[in-house]
């Protein structure tokens, strides 16, 4: 038997059927889900450790390279970035989609026990993990550099125009300042002064 051939005989309710279908098509068409960052929940996690006082460059050689050479050697990691400051770096590791979240935590707290014998002693406390969703990654990102003015003058810019500006475009849910640089005062103290006058080093700090 020919399956075409009740199509052939019956012309009118062949092109009454092709229509049908034509129209639930088109109307399904407009109800398709489609986003321009569609949320895919790749298993991720976010190492941050801090080094008071560390310029970005000593963050990035003595904390997040060793780091990064045990979080590499992490079974299903598909990317590794990492960014330093002054005084904090942050290390993102995204695992391809047959990882769990929860076992892949536990492999990078494994990594981070195994990178600390190559960590700055002077690290306070010991690089800290968070789970994180890849959809709340930043979809613009702004760089200022400026070849004249000190980098707390183009922070100070960043936090008090340029953040305030862009909180108030519509549609924008969150703004955040990275790498900022605030102007710091180094005080030295005489502690022999301070003890004839019953002064203690927590009363100086504390009227600074």
């Amino acid at each position: 038997m020919n399956i075409s051939a009740p199509f052939i005989h019956r012309p009118i309710a062949t092109s009454l059927l092709m229509a049908g279908l034509l129209l639930c098509g088109l109307l399904a068409y407009r109800l398709l889900p489609v986003a321009a960052l569609p949320n895919v929940n790749f298993p991720t996690i976010q190492v941050t450790a801090q080094l008071p006082g560390a310029d970005p460059q000593t963050m990035a050689s003595s904390v997040a390279t060793p780091l990064e050479q045990q979080l590499s050697q992490i079974p299903g990691v598909i990317q590794l970035t990492s960014a330093s400051a002054l005084g904090y770096t942050q290390l993102t590791v995204q695992f391809d989609l047959s990882r769990e979240t929860d076992s892949a935590a536990m492999d990078v707290l494994a990594a981070i026990n195994a990178a600390s014998p190559y960590l700055p002693q002077g690290i306070p406390y010991p690089p800290t993990i968070k789970k994180v969703n890849p959809a709340d990654t930043p979809i613009l990102v702004l760089g200022l550099t400026s070849d004249t003015l000190p980098l707390t003058t183009v922070d100070a810019y960043a936090e008090s125009i340029l953040m305030p500006k862009i909180s108030e475009v519509a549609g924008v849910g969150l703004v955040n300042i990275g790498g900022q640089q605030k102007p710091a005062i180094r005080v030295q103290v005489n502690p022999q002064a301070l003890a004839e006058r019953g002064i203690g080093l927590e009363d100086v700090r504390n009227v600074l």
